[in-house]
């Protein structure tokens, strides 16, 4: 059995690169994307079963990546899960009518990682 795809944007190098290693542990693929506006073109390209988004970007709202993400007709269908914006639940909502499935914290993402998943994942 192959092991499940999960793109991962991020920035921010201590939470994105421990939630990394927690899906390689979980068995995941796992490809990193560090340039926001390449997430879109990357998940039509390498076809992932869900995408990881950090919201905090110095320069870039990634809100509206995951908005555009939503929108295009050959990744609409992906789950995104938006973490981080622990001190902006504007933020964090923001990320929730953009499309995102679930938003949560930095730190409940990496401690609750396979329930967030599952949970993910049976929403779409």
């Amino acid at each position: 059995m192959t092991q499940p795809l999960a793109l991962v944007l991020y920035e921010r190098l201590l939470p994105g690169s421990q939630l990394v290693n927690r899906l390689q542990d979980l068995n995941y693929r796992v490809q990193a994307v560090a340039a926001p506006e390449k997430l879109v073109e990357t998940a039509e390209q390498a076809k992932p079963l869900l995408v990881l988004a950090d919201l905090e970007f110095a320069k870039m709202d990634v809100c509206a990546v995951i908005s555009r993400l939503k929108q295009n007709p050959a990744t609409k269908h992906l789950p995104v899960i938006a973490f981080g914006g622990d001190k902006s639940p504007e933020l964090q909502a923001a990320a929730q009518a953009a499309g995102a499935a679930l938003v949560t914290g930095e730190v409940a993402i990496l401690t609750h990682l396979p329930q967030i998943l599952d949970q993910a994942l049976q929403l779409e």
